[in-house]
């Protein structure tokens, strides 16, 4: 574990002592028992069980980490307009408290508007131009300092769209966690294992998650967000780690985290879906807008090109998509036809949508 802790070689001395104070934490109450992994088919079957024998919720507590940038805070607004419908359209549903994370160091003027918990940013420099790091270090800091009533936690993400109430996916103390199919421990593991070392188990004890989506029980991951954030920060350090992993290093980070901890997920393929790729909504949760959708007027997919016809969130750095955008031409999948929709409804009922930027 010795490269696990070579943050301290980098880190302000600010981030040094919070570290120290963590690492600590890490060591009285981490486990070493790690749960059986259930596979997607006995997993669900498991659910059903569970939700048929008993009518009690077991509430989770959504959180989303933000800057406050037009970017980011937009997608939020949208996200949380969804929140809402969802929960509030069936009785005795999961879905508990939102919170939007603001790791900016300072209110905005959307604090009225979604329920926020402002953390401080990492030192300056510390995140090495990578502003992901400020994620599990927001997770630390609002673990540690809200009171959260709900006993588990859906981490989710702005660009995430609520199609339908979700259900608590954890099962025994296994967290519930969506499958990447571009997080893959095995082809990694000579990297991994400066971080993962042998005797703590086989490389596909990782599982191939990222912290989002995932639903997991408070106590655990306020074990594992300590050891997320100081394994991210070290993995952006490492030389291999960093040119492996790129933009999904913190996913990796997260995965080998929990995976120090003992706690497993259960893979759940229909957490959500991912247009273009995906072409049909169907018994899926969430909508994850991270890739650009182009098409010709024909309805043909033009990834990598920009299409006759378009919604990339990228296109929406600086200011909000607008009221009303045009709809996919014929032909396109029902996922996107779904994703624009959507956004068309929340922000034609968001109030100053367009005049509060």
């Amino acid at each position: 574990m010795a490269s696990l802790w070579r943050i301290r070689s980098f880190a302000s001395p600010l981030l040094i002592c919070i570290a120290v104070a963590l690492i600590t934490y890490n060591a009285i109450l981490f486990s070493t028992n790690a749960r059986l992994h259930s596979d997607i088919s006995t997993s669900s079957l498991h659910f059903h069980r569970t939700i048929s024998v008993s009518h009690k919720p077991r509430l989770f507590h959504t959180a989303v980490t933000a800057s406050d940038s037009v970017y980011n805070t937009w997608q939020c607004r949208v996200m949380y307009y969804w929140f809402k419908k969802a929960r509030e359209s069936r009785v005795g549903s999961d879905m508990g408290g939102f919170t939007r994370i603001l790791h900016s160091g300072k209110p905005d003027s959307f604090m009225g508007e979604i329920p926020t918990f402002v953390a401080q940013p990492l030192p300056d420099g510390a995140d090495q131009g990578y502003i992901v790091l400020n994620r599990p270090w927001a997770f630390v800091q609002w673990l540690r300092k809200a009171n959260i009533p709900e006993e588990y936690i859906l981490m989710a993400e702005p660009d995430h769209i609520i199609v339908k109430p979700i259900p608590n996916l954890s099962v025994d103390g296994q967290a519930a966690a969506f499958p990447f199919f571009y997080i893959e421990p095995q082809k990694y593991e000579p990297v991994l294992r400066k971080f993962f070392p042998e005797d703590r188990g086989p490389i596909n004890t990782i599982d191939p998650i990222g912290n989002s989506p995932v639903i997991i029980e408070k106590k655990s991951l306020g074990k594992i967000a300590p050891t997320w954030m100081n394994i991210s920060l070290a993995m952006k350090k490492d030389t291999d780690a960093d040119k492996s992993f790129g933009w999904v290093l913190e996913m990796y980070a997260y995965a080998v985290a929990s995976a120090l901890h003992g706690v497993r997920s259960i893979l759940h393929k229909n957490f959500m879906i991912q247009p273009p790729w995906d072409l049909e909504v169907g018994d899926k949760f969430i909508i994850h807008y991270t890739y650009g959708c182009d098409y010709t007027m024909e309805g043909k997919l033009t990834y990598g090109k920009i299409g006759e016809w378009r919604f990339d969130k990228r296109s929406y750095d600086n200011s909000p998509p607008p009221r009303n955008l045009p709809l996919p031409p014929k032909s396109v999948p029902e996922s996107v036809v779904t994703l624009v929709t959507m956004v068309n409804e929340a922000t034609a009922n968001i109030p100053n949508w367009e005049s509060s930027w």
